[in-house]
């Protein structure tokens, strides 16, 4: 695990650079006097106004501070008072405040004072007006905090009016902003479910965030893998601070409106008629104008919620039993009273008959459950069925149940059970579902494919009707596509487009659906496959609440593989990290598998630093559910992103983590790919034979199962390491049977490394480009310079190098073979490159020669010439020069040890 960090002693100051430069240059205009920062409690202003005061003492302000507090404006001057010098006599004000500016301006009035005002709307009467001469005499300038929504008195208002008092009004962290301070603060990225949750929770708030995060860092709720800062299971809970914030905040509640508080708490939102039950609209009104309810209106409906999520904890915990149970059972009796019309009522009703007295209705429970697995809150959903008594259970209800159990990642208990529901299964329908359910369990659980299709086939012979079977082969086409056998599958699915009526009701037509965009995907029919994903995604977006599907963003993951294979490498990452985003909580399953393939897009266009942050999050998600399937490619990502960016020791400690994961028994990633960590590790370490041998073997197993658009990926990665010529013509074969214009492009980067064709190179380098492949067309155009630095044409290797450079820069720090020794190693025969780049990468001179089949003497003679040529003396200067990551703990002195 990672540090943890117990606190900061600054909160970093991220987020906001659009406002502070705008400050700066206010700052920086001769009439400026002032700047105020304005927004409601918690938003971040005085941390800003922090930074402000910082940096105009460093542009040699002379600096103070002052502190407006409701206690301290009860005293004339009383927030101020250390900024009068001593002995100035108060009972002339006009006399006084005129001494107290001679004072401050200094003798030569050269002294420039720059004066922070926290809180500025609690300034007494008698300081505003002392400011504001200070301010207008030039004497100060000011920087000041206003919290929004608090009456301003007329002097306030006087002195922060004008043209020359320059406003910021700032609003609580978008999610982006959320992300880019907690990663400052924790010094590394941070996992999309902590994220969530603790944007979630903070509500955009930046003191909140803040306490939310120093809790989970306490409470070990946040840790580091040492890839990403990600959320346990549990969610934060914040510090003692946080919850006096809170308290302080809530107390500003009258005790006639408590009420209403305390029923928001455990409803979340309240009709207005309800609340007018629990309060006068008097009382109502103070709550939102001391914002601490916010009003919806939502055509003729009206609704009450808690202004920040946070309240509705702190008020739960103060609650007692008995209190609780009476609110929520009147507000039970209300909503029946009402006839309970509305479609989340029965959802309502059952949780709160649940959260007061621990039971409710069997049948109430059993259709909350089913609206509440419906909403995708699973951990909800199981609450409410295993609160159904056993005897009340049908066939049904244990469907259900699995369902639950499979998307929170149990599939042994999931197992277990569907097993049970086949032998009690009375009719035809409830035993297809029962399968459907077992299988799709399977898959995901990593079951190996012959058991899967053992029960499809022992099903099979005893279906009782052709549409039985119809949907059980569409069930086995589903298990075989996944087990990397997509023609297979596809002929399996063959008749799946004119099934209209086995569509998305019982899932069978969505889950044949995604598996023909797989297929399609894999086998590079990537237009087709595109078209089919996004029939799908439709489909599935309107299916029966009491549908037993996935949500709706599981068809994007074959539509970004589609994607990504079709050369749409910007669509995919785009579609990714959006969907990603709806099904970070909802859909642990989804969310590993839209991680997985956004950062397959992400290698694939070459910003390495940005896949494996998305592998990380993959790995993570995997872990916390237990989804061995997942494992092995994202660890195997991880070390093939951390090798190319040059962190060996990461990459390293990735591909152990792949060793020890268990091997795919079905899986979304074909065959082969989960070998690209292996193959870019060998490289780093100069082994690129080695690494060559692996990307050839798994294309060949990616080969003999039909997945062509995996062994294009692992060929051009083989020509990327020296086998362009071997490969080439394959390559070309594949572009032939591939949509779109990654596979072309990346046949005719191989021939032209093979052809060693400045031209063609340049070529390649644009097409490469255009679809957004930055770090094949670095490799291109780099090599094309090469080309033309050996042709001696200057002019021309000047524009590619220019051009490669530009490219690079895109690849977020990218370091390949390719990339990095064009010109370092142009000088060097092909062997004294091979042994320089072994050696370079820390392998000793005897494995060197027994790797190679060379004797010692002769690889040191190499080795000897390669470093008169590059002018270096030791492996260390080698490494650095060929831009290779080492592994050396010290600098031998001898060239061939």
């Amino acid at each position: 695990m990672g540090t943890q960090r117990q606190q900061w002693s600054t909160w970093p100051l991220a987020g906001r650079e659009g406002q502070l430069q705008e400050i700066t240059a206010a700052w920086a205009d001769r009439h400026c006097r002032g700047v105020v920062i304005c927004g409601p409690a918690g938003v971040g202003k005085s941390r800003l106004a922090e930074e402000c005061l910082a940096r105009a003492v460093r542009d040699g302000w002379k600096g103070r501070r002052a502190t407006a507090t409701a206690a301290a404006a009860a005293v004339p001057l009383g927030a101020i008072a250390h900024l009068i010098p001593p002995g100035v006599d108060l009972s002339d004000p006009v006399k006084a405040f005129a001494t107290v500016a001679t004072a401050l301006a200094g003798p030569g009035r050269n002294r420039r004072r720059a004066l922070w005002v926290d809180d500025l709307h609690l300034l007494d009467a008698t300081s505003a007006v002392l400011l504001r001469q200070l301010i207008d005499a030039g004497v100060v300038r000011l920087i000041a905090t206003v919290r929004t929504g608090e009456p301003l008195g007329e002097t306030i208002d006087a002195l922060i009016g004008g043209d020359a008092v320059y406003r910021v009004d700032l609003t609580p962290f978008d999610r982006q902003q959320t992300e880019t301070v907690l990663r400052a603060a924790l010094q590394g990225p941070l996992g999309r479910r902590a994220l969530h949750d603790l944007h979630t929770a903070s509500g955009g708030n930046v003191l909140y965030l803040h306490e939310l995060a120093q809790g989970a860092l306490q409470s070990g709720a946040l840790v580091s893998d040492g890839e990403i800062w990600e959320m346990a299971e549990d969610r934060p809970t914040g510090t003692p601070k946080l919850a006096e914030l809170i308290r302080t905040r809530l107390a500003a509640a009258d005790s006639a409106a408590r009420p209403v508080l305390e029923l928001l708490a455990f409803t979340e939102a309240l009709p207005l008629a309800d609340a007018e039950h629990a309060a006068q609209p008097e009382a109502l009104e103070a709550l939102e104008q001391t914002e601490l309810i916010r009003i919806v209106i939502d055509r003729r409906r009206t609704t009450l919620r808690l202004a920040h999520p946070l309240y509705g904890e702190e008020l739960r915990n103060s609650i007692p039993v008995l209190r609780r149970q009476k609110l929520l059972l009147d507000q039970v009796g209300r909503t029946q009273a009402y006839g309970a019309r509305r479609r989340d009522d029965a959802l309502r009703i059952a949780t709160w008959q649940l959260a007061a007295t621990g039971t409710g209705d069997p049948a109430l429970l059993l259709r909350a459950a089913t609206l509440a697995r419906h909403a995708r809150d699973y951990p909800q959903a199981l609450a409410l069925l295993r609160a159904i008594p056993e005897e009340h259970y049908t066939t049904a209800t244990r469907l259900i149940l699995a369902e639950v159990l499979f998307q929170l990642g149990y599939w042994d208990r999931a197992e277990t059970l569907l097993c049970e529901v086949g032998r009690s299964a009375t009719d035809e329908r409830e035993r297809i579902a029962t399968i459907l359910g077992r299988t799709r369990n399977m898959v995901w659980g990593n079951f190996p494919p012959g058991q899967a299709l053992a029960v499809i086939q022992d099903a099979e012979a005893n279906a009782g009707n052709a549409t039985g079977r119809h949907i059980l082969r569409s069930a086995e086409g589903f298990i075989r596509i996944m087990a990397s056998q997509p023609r297979e599958g596809l002929t399996l699915l063959e008749d799946l487009e004119a099934d209209i009526s086995m569509a998305p009701d019982d899932g069978a037509w969505l889950r044949g659906a995604f598996s023909k965009t797989t297929a399609l995907a894999m086998l590079g029919h990537t237009h087709e496959a595109i078209a089919w994903a996004e029939r799908a995604y439709a489909a599935n977006m309107h299916v029966d609440e009491g549908a037993l599907v996935s949500h709706a963003a599981v068809q994007r993951i074959p539509l970004i593989l589609a994607l990504s294979d079709n050369g749409s490498l910007a669509e995919a990452t785009r579609i990714g990290e959006y969907a990603d985003t709806a099904t970070s909580r909802i859909s642990p399953l989804a969310a590993i598998w839209l991680a997985l393939l956004t950062a397959r897009a992400q290698w694939l266009a070459g910003h390495p630093a940005s896949a494996r942050y998305w592998y990380a999050n993959a790995a993570a998600r995997a872990r916390a559910i237990d989804h061995k399937m997942a494992l092995r490619p994202s660890f195997s990502g991880l070390a093939a992103c951390a090798a190319v960016l040059g962190d060996q020791h990461a990459a390293e400690a990735a591909l152990k983590e792949r060793d020890h994961s268990p091997r795919l028994a079905m899986g979304f990633q074909p065959p082969g790919e989960e070998d690209l960590g292996q193959a870019w590790v060998y490289a780093t370490r100069g082994h690129h034979a080695q690494a060559r041998s692996v990307l050839i073997q798994a294309a060949k197993a990616a080969q003999a199962t039909d997945c062509v658009t995996s062994e294009a990926l692992l060929l051009t990665d083989a020509a990327r390491l020296g086998a362009a010529a071997d490969v080439q013509d394959r390559l070309s074969e594949l572009a032939a049977q591939c949509d779109g214009t990654l596979a072309p492009s990346r046949a005719h980067l191989a021939a032209a490394l093979a052809a060693n064709n400045p031209e063609r190179l340049e070529t390649a380098a644009a097409e490469l480009e255009t679809i957004g492949a930055d770090l094949l067309a670095a490799e291109a155009a780099t090599q094309a310079a090469a080309a033309w630095q050996r042709a001696a044409q200057a002019r021309k290797a000047a524009a590619a190098t220019q051009r490669a450079q530009a490219l690079a820069a895109r690849c977020q720090g990218a370091r390949t073979p390719l990339l990095t020794t064009a010109h370092t190693a142009a000088a060097l025969t092909n062997r004294e490159k091979e042994i320089a780049l072994l050696a370079a990468g820390g392998t000793a001179s005897k494995d060197i020669a027994a790797i190679l089949h060379l004797s010692v003497r002769t690889v040191d003679n190499h080795l000897q010439h390669a470093y008169a040529k590059l002018g270096v003396t030791t492996r260390r200067e080698l490494a650095d020069t060929l831009g290779t990551p080492t592994t050396h703990p010290r600098d031998p002195t001898v060239a061939g040890r």
